[in-house]
């Protein structure tokens, strides 16, 4: 198996194809400038978005989408203050400053965060899912004390999932001179770590993006039925607002997408390559799958603000219902099934703060 040395300097040799033992000498040089200007860029906004809506969160009566936005501008906050070390980091070119103990806490912290908002995104498409889709079963778990239970869970779930991070990260040696903090695992320990890597991948992120676009799929599908009249003449009500509605969902699920997507396939490919890279390519296909993993770290940690963005694009007052009592009877109707009468109105997919 060969083993995986970045180095500072330029112009390294990459043997295309190593014979087992030989290190790969990849040359990284190239991110000590993108990392930490994508790092400044993405902690500057996430903390400064995020630290406005927690504020008008606590300003406000709480409902359940509140308190789901609540966690995931929480989750999106201590996020972003783990980059600054990160930015440190790659601005001294990989030499770790800060010593073994934060080295595993950043580490952890910036995986923990990542998940935690990922949890909190598939949480708010399967709230939107049950008040849309199925109005009349969401109305027991909507109630406040399942809506807290489940976020105290979501927490303590990506916690245990995540706290490996701490035995698995740790300083190791890079230059004769310089200390690094390793990503995700030393290479004596990738053996161990490429099995906790990958149900990481799968249970932290895959199998929540099978479920957000699930639900978000059956919600366009419901409001499209609306749309068309679902059988029940007359006008329908509220076209815009509903077709908007369609906008903002597609713009989520995309965004989602976008931003963790890349970095989830290219990290699983990188770990495979460092556990078997004479067997796939050697080191120049592990040079070009490295540069890959390295260039969608930006788009994950972007995704910390963007979540903000999109609260401040939509133009719904908190709290108040993407559609009226009537409008959402006819729904009911075409999922056959009424809305309780006394339901108050529905929350927005992303509601506005006024």
């Amino acid at each position: 198996m060969p083993s995986f040395s970045p180095t500072p300097t330029l112009n390294s040799s990459i043997p295309s194809s190593p014979p087992p033992g030989l290190s790969c000498q990849l040359d990284e040089s190239y991110k000590h400038i993108f990392l930490p200007t994508c790092y400044i860029f993405t902690f500057l906004l996430s903390l400064a978005l995020n630290s406005i809506v927690l504020s008008r969160c606590l300003r406000r009566p709480w409902n359940p989408s509140l308190v789901y936005m609540f966690n995931l501008a929480l989750s999106d906050l201590m996020y972003s203050l783990s980059l600054p070390f990160l930015i440190t980091n790659y601005i001294s070119r990989d030499r770790w400053l800060f010593g073994d103990p934060m080295c595993r806490l950043v580490r952890f912290l910036f995986y923990f965060n990542l998940y935690c908002s990922i949890f909190f995104l598939t949480c708010i498409s399967f709230h939107r899912y049950l008040g849309i889709c199925h109005p009349m079963r969401s109305m027991r778990l909507e109630a406040m004390r399942w809506v807290r239970a489940t976020c105290l869970l979501v927490w303590a779930l990506v916690f245990a999932m995540t706290s490996p991070i701490l035995l698995f990260a740790r300083t190791g040696p890079l230059d004769r001179d310089i200390v690094t903090c390793w990503d995700d695992a030393l290479d004596e320990d990738l053996q161990r770590y490429m099995p906790y890597g990958l149900f990481l991948h799968i249970a932290g992120f895959f199998l929540p993006f099978s479920l957000t676009a699930w639900c978000y799929s059956r919600v366009v599908r419901t409001i499209w039925q609306t749309l068309r009249g679902g059988g029940i003449p007359g006008p329908v009500p509220g076209v815009a607002q509903r077709r908007k509605s369609i906008r903002t969902i597609v713009t989520i699920t995309l965004l989602f997408a976008l931003c963790f997507l890349p970095f989830h396939i290219t990290r699983t490919i990188f770990l495979t390559m460092r556990a078997k890279g004479a067997a796939l390519g050697g080191c120049r296909a592990l040079g070009v799958v490295a540069v890959c993993y390295k260039v969608t770290r930006p788009l994950a940690s972007a995704n910390s603000f963007l979540n903000a963005l999109l609260y401040f694009m939509t133009k719904e007052p908190c709290g108040r219902g993407i559609w009226g009592r009537k409008e959402r009877e006819q729904i009911g109707r075409v999922e056959k099934r009424r809305p309780a009468k006394g339901e108050g109105d529905w929350d927005n997919i992303y509601p506005q703060f006024h």
